[in-house]
């Protein structure tokens, strides 16, 4: 990423940004620190002091499901979630009827506890529905493990983007070798869709070359007085 995106700044740590939200909950793991905050109405998670995602600009966290989720006519659909995060992208994706499965992956064993227990409101009929099926641990390890062919869609939302890496690990993700097991997973005529702050051309090429097509959206955000764009690349198998 060029520009660094408002709101994507790292900040010096919790204890900062605690003196302004109030602390609902907070984690540790051998990737760092976890942390739900509270500022008015607003939830808000943080990864060592990185800001993740808010419960204000969700537009494109939906959208990275439902723009999916409509260029896959098939009647009956498998999803991948890669990224629980505030729990948008998951409702969106129960939202549709034809999702008969929703495979969830998500690395932070607190977050998830932390959606369980009723901590983030909204998520609590979508956590406990029965088409969930839920997998702890990294995407990249879960998705090897899966049969081929198995899912329509597989969405991915485990950092900032290819540039703004939460976790160092993530860059992994955005390769043409895991692009590829992807691809191998989704049935034919299925759809892989990646959540990025901005714009990566790098992505752009590397999708490209694994399924011969990508298609990028720019969104418009609004954050604060600020007006910016975040992005979903989409490429059909």
């Amino acid at each position: 990423m060029m520009i660094v995106k408002p709101m994507r700044e790292p900040v010096s740590g919790l204890v900062n940004v605690a003196a302004m939200a109030e602390l609902v909950a907070r984690g540790e793991s051998e990737r760092g620190e976890l942390a739900l905050l509270r500022r008015d109405d607003v939830l808000e998670l943080r990864v060592n002091g990185v800001f993740v995602m808010d419960t204000a600009h969700t537009a494109t966290e939906r959208e990275l499901a439902t723009a999916t989720l409509r260029a896959v006519g098939a009647a009956r659909l498998r999803v991948l979630i890669g990224g629980l995060g505030l729990g948008f992208t998951l409702r969106e994706v129960l939202a549709d009827p034809r999702v008969e499965e929703a495979h969830v992956v998500e690395i932070e064993p607190d977050l998830l506890t932390w959606h369980r227990d009723g901590l983030v409101p909204h998520t609590v009929a979508a956590v406990r529905d029965e088409r969930v099926r839920w997998h702890l641990g990294d995407v990249a390890e879960v998705l090897a493990a899966q049969p081929p062919d198995h899912f329509d869609v597989v969405l991915l939302d485990v950092d900032n983007g290819p540039d703004f890496l939460v976790y160092d690990a993530n860059s992994a993700i955005y390769r043409g070798e895991f692009l590829a097991r992807s691809a191998e997973k989704l049935t034919s005529g299925g759809t892989l869709a990646i959540w990025s702050a901005d714009t990566s051309p790098a992505l752009r090429a590397a999708l490209h070359e694994v399924f011969g097509n990508c298609e990028e959206l720019a969104i418009p955000v609004r954050l604060g007085r600020h007006e910016t764009t975040y992005h979903l690349f989409l490429a059909v198998r």
